[in-house]
This record gives C-alpha cells, structure tokens and sequence, in this order.
C-alpha cells in the first residue's frame, strides 16, 4: 500500500501539500494551512513523484525571488521541478490549490508572481485549480498570480501583513473544503 503519511486523509480524499522556501516565509504559511488540515508539509525538493501522484487535492506554494522573470520564478526547488519533473507527473484531473508569499511594498510590480507560474504549469497538466480569492485589501501594483481579476489561490505577505496570514490561511482552507478538497 501507499504510504498516507505526509497528508490528510479523509475516506475520499487524500490531501498533499508541498511548498519550498527561501526565508522561511512561505514555510510560515505552510504551517498554518498544515494546522488547519492535520496534513505535514513537504518541500517539493524531497517530494516522490508517486507519493504526489497519490493525492487527490495538491497545494503547492513558493516564494517570489526572481522578479520579471517568465520562467522559474521562486528561486528554489520548484524551479526545476516545474519543468523537469511535472511534465512526467500524472496528474490530469486532480484538483490543486496554490498558495504564494510575497512583498507587496517592496515588490508591487511582481507580487506573488511565482504563484502565478505554479497556476500556468499546474493548468496546462489538466489540473483543477481551486480556491482563487480576492485581490481586496491588498496593496501591490501588478501580479502573475492575478487571473479573471481574482488570485489565483492564497496570498500572504509575511513582510508587510504577516498579522493577516494566520486568519487568511484559516479562511482559504475553510473555501477549500466548501470546494471539495
């Protein structure tokens, strides 16, 4: 059998949540959206494939560090496995979740923008992606994570509203079940 143990099991779901970091922000993160679900958070640089695979519902998270850039936006992990390994990856039709951390004040041009990739790449493998929230009472000028006038999933700014992530985390895993996670 496959080993559960790094995610939430439910009887229809089973939950993997993988995330990497640079300053230990998005780790925070991370933690509160694992709290909230009972699941252990694994950086994508130490994930299985088959162990990703398993899952029902991802949620994958990253940090924005190379701003402006069109590709490999995080500066960790993801980077290559974004274009290494998720193409060899099945996983058409599972539903994800993306979380991203960023600085809306020093960085208003490209908040989040790392989150924005994770939905491009996670779309075009045939994922659903869910739980998408609202830009209000964020301060930030432009972002890749910005689809449809929405985010594309949670975004947290550990730098400017880190008294906002635990409550925004909290919420975002509450929208998440009421969309099937």
């Amino acid at each position: 059998p496959i080993s559960q143990s790094p995610a939430l099991s439910t009887e229809l779901n089973s939950v993997g949540v993988y995330y990497s970091t640079s300053t230990g922000n998005t780790e925070t993160v991370c933690g509160y959206i694992c709290e909230e679900i009972g699941a252990e958070m694994v950086d994508i640089g130490d994930a299985e494939d088959s162990e990703i695979a398993s899952h029902d519902t991802l949620i994958v998270g990253a940090p924005t560090w190379h701003t402006g850039a069109d590709e490999q936006r995080s500066g960790t992990s993801w980077d290559d496995w974004l274009y290494d390994t998720l193409p060899n990856v099945e996983l058409e039709g599972k539903k994800v979740a993306i979380f991203g951390v960023g600085d809306q004040a020093s960085y208003a041009d490209n908040f989040c923008d790392a989150a924005g990739e994770l939905y491009d790449l996670f779309s075009a493998k045939g994922c659903t992606i869910i739980g998408k929230t609202s830009t209000d009472g964020y301060d930030h000028e432009e972002s890749k994570a910005v689809v449809d006038d929405q985010f594309v999933g949670l975004m947290c700014d550990e730098d400017n509203q880190d008294d906002l992530s635990e409550d925004r985390a909290k919420a975002w895993v509450e929208q998440l079940k009421g969309e099937g996670m």
